[in-house]
């Protein structure tokens, strides 16, 4: 581990000459002559005299070095039927005419556009023409509900809204201009225009004087051009929304400088991608992950981005990922630990697999939910790569915790993203703020300052900032997940500091569990709750979703699955129940719901929540735990 210890050192030790370094991957209209000034914002601001431009980095400066003709996305939608790709030249003149259109909207630097649109080609567009003009994008997932997107117009304030008539799923079209119709009228800001990507699935009825057509605003806007416009490093290049505890979404802030600088050293130094290779990040736009690496990331360094609209099951199978991969000589995949538990789900021999030339392929990556040992394992020996958790959050816009094999590729322990990235300061801490020893289950914190590439603040929020996330332990950021580090340094992510659960004085690890139960050959994924208890204060309860041809009794799984987690565990856990599911309710970016769930369990109110992807996986829950009261 030379090679990476001294690299991240370096980054805490002098992170002056680190960045400044790693900005050099960085085209800027002014260069920075310094990285970081601490007396900036809440606790210091990167870059702060650095001018640049997000567009020109992915785009334009690749066209002026004479790769123009180099592939720069391929569109692949097995929902519609229809694929696309666009060359860096290509696509920097669609970019450039749509930033016409929005100038003519009175679109400028500062401004914000939401965008709220499918996994196509026409989103990307939108975010690069706001990048563009300096305007500000806040992507909100296709389909979000009425109500949510009305919260997020609201704090965000755009000045114009970009849409599609409809999204399109395996086996239905979601109409998305009734809810965006909805969430104007009951938001209390009015975007001044909406402009309408009319789907040839399912058109969609325009609001006169309100909304205008993408297609026509387009075809007139053939052939203009417009120019990058210097922003400041610091300035923000756009809001991304995230859960908050209040019920009020927190807007995520991301400078501009910062995170390209961050995305440029990353891609090449973690995910190990060169320019001109194919990157496959099965993602979404709505997500942190789809606007880090498979928008921005991937063509800052002159790489190919495939985006894909479809799932990893059903669209038509559960070959759909190695599919892609052979068709266009995919080097990297990174999805989420859940979509490799779908595919493991419908396919447990990997059938699907032997269909398909992927001799190109050199890594699988995944973040976005803990990646438990079993699917890991799993996906290793089916396609003979090293298969590497990482780990990150909407608020740092890129790994905290990751093996870097573009530098060093270190050993895979399992259950642990391997070791913090550089500029991050990893720390575990007791609920006193004592530093905890190996092994020891604890708060994972990030010592101040963080990195390049993080949030610097919330929109319009500097104080909410503060009290989520720095309040906490002076002088870190808190994680929110709970976990340890081992004494070769590797984090080990177990919880949110929510899912530890407290059984007669007992503080365990949901995760931990979920961990076990995974392990038993007929389970394809797990959730472990703590259900209120009057002797013990909390149980666990595990819900786990079968394997596809399972056909033993349920009763017998279960029984085996409690007599594992006694065996692996121990009697301390007191764990008793597992209940079988068809399946868990999760997130549209695939994480398990836990918290609605531990509420159902616990007979408390709750709320459905608004990136729910299945509404009615949270009934069967409900059911599950009815049967067995």
């Amino acid at each position: 581990m030379t090679r990476y210890r001294d690299l991240h050192a370096a980054s805490l030790e002098d992170r002056e000459a680190f960045w400044l370094d790693a900005a050099r991957a960085v085209d800027w209209f002014e260069p920075p002559t310094r990285a970081f000034d601490p007396e900036q914002g809440a606790y210091g601001r990167w870059f702060p005299d650095g001018v640049v431009n997000a567009c020109h980095n992915a785009l334009d400066r690749h066209v002026a070095a004479g790769l123009g003709d180099r592939t720069a996305l391929i569109y692949d939608s097995p929902v519609t039927g229809s694929k696309r790709s666009y060359s860096y030249a290509a696509l920097r003149d669609e970019v450039s005419a749509f930033a016409a259109v929005l100038q003519d909207f009175g679109v400028a630097k500062g401004d914000r556009v939401v965008i709220y649109m499918p996994m196509i080609p026409e989103a990307v567009v939108g975010m690069y023409a706001c990048a563009r003009l300096g305007a500000i994008h806040s992507v909100v997932f296709g389909g979000f509900a009425a109500n949510e997107l009305a919260k997020r117009i609201d704090d965000a304030r755009p000045k114009v809204v970009l849409a599609a008539s409809c999204g399109v799923e395996p086996s239905r079209k979601v109409a998305y201009k009734p809810l965006l119709d909805q969430a104007i009228d009951s938001s209390s800001h009015k975007p001044e225009a909406v402009i309408l990507l009319q789907r040839p699935e399912l058109a969609a009825e325009m609001t006169p004087g309100r909304d205008h057509d993408w297609a026509a605003l387009r075809a007139a806007a053939d052939g203009r051009t417009t120019d990058c416009a210097p922003v400041a490093a610091t300035d923000p290049l756009y809001i991304l929304y995230t859960s908050g505890t209040t019920g009020t979404p927190k807007g995520v802030v991301r400078d501009t400088g910062g995170y390209l600088t961050a995305l440029a050293w990353s891609m090449t130094a973690v995910y190990g991608v060169k320019p001109g290779e194919a990157f496959f990040c099965a993602s979404d736009i709505g997500w942190v992950v789809g606007h880090s690496y498979i928008v921005y990331a991937p063509l800052l360094i002159g790489a190919t981005t495939v985006l894909y609209e479809g799932k990893p099951v059903g669209t038509p199978d559960a070959g759909a990922f190695w599919r892609v991969i052979a068709d266009y000589g995919v080097v990297t995949l990174f999805t989420a630990p859940t979509a490799l538990r779908a595919i493991r789900k419908e396919d447990p021999e990997g059938r699907e697999a032997a269909n398909y030339d992927l001799s190109s392929l050199r890594a699988l990556f995944l973040a976005g939910e803990r990646a438990d040992p079993p699917s890991i394992e799993w996906a290793a020996k089916l396609l003979g790569v090293p298969v590497i958790d990482n780990c990150w959050q909407t608020e740092t816009g890129w790994p905290i915790v990751a093996n870097p094999i573009g530098i060093e590729r270190l050993p895979v322990k399992l259950g642990s993203p391997t070791v913090p990235m550089p500029g991050y300061d990893v720390r575990v801490l007791s609920d006193e703020g004592h530093e905890a020893g190996p092994g020891e289950l604890g708060n994972i914190v990030i010592r101040l300052p963080l990195p390049p590439g993080c949030l610097p603040t919330l929109w319009n929020a500097d104080e909410r900032f503060r009290e989520s996330y720095l309040s906490g332990f002076p002088g870190y950021y808190q994680t929110s997940d709970a976990g340890y580090m081992d004494e070769d340094g590797y984090v080990f992510f177990m919880a949110r500091t929510d899912d530890i659960i407290n059984v007669a004085g007992h503080r365990l690890s949901t995760g931990g569990m979920e961990e076990v139960i995974a392990s038993h050959p007929d389970v394809a994924e797990c959730a472990v709750v703590g259900v209120a208890d009057k002797l013990k204060g909390q149980s666990p309860t595990g819900f786990v979703v079968l394997k596809s041809g399972v056909e033993r009794p349920t009763a017998e799984i279960e029984r085996e699955i409690v007599q594992l987690v006694r065996d692996r565990i121990g009697p301390v856990a007191a764990f008793k129940l597992a209940l079988t599911v068809k399946r868990l309710p999760k997130t549209r970016s695939g994480k398990i719901l836990r918290g609605t769930i531990q509420k159902i369990a616990d007979g408390e109110s709750w709320t459905m929540p608004a990136t729910i992807e299945d509404p009615a996986a949270l009934d069967e829950i409900g059911e599950a735990i009815a049967a067995r009261r």
